[in-house]
């Protein structure tokens, strides 16, 4: 199982590296003439990125803890 801090860490790659994936750049190279069902490639290209994101995103919310929830001390309150 993956610590906390490496989960913080992977969300945050995955939010700049999904960034990454809608630049042009990347996004261009699917500006092709071929359509799958009548649909150009650039439009599938972005709903699967947009569509991986999504799912990315709901895994990492249900493994990373609520922001400040913190587990109190276990010691006595002094």
């Amino acid at each position: 199982m993956m610590s906390e801090r490496k989960l913080q860490s992977a969300a945050l790659f995955l939010t700049l590296f999904g960034a990454m994936l809608f630049m042009p750049p990347l996004v261009l190279l699917f500006n092709l003439r071929q359509r799958l069902f009548g649909i150009p490639a650039e439009v599938i290209y972005l709903f699967l990125v947009w569509l991986g994101l999504v799912l990315a995103t709901a895994w990492f919310s249900r493994r990373l803890p609520a922001s400040g929830t913190e587990t109190p001390p276990s010691g006595p309150e002094s």
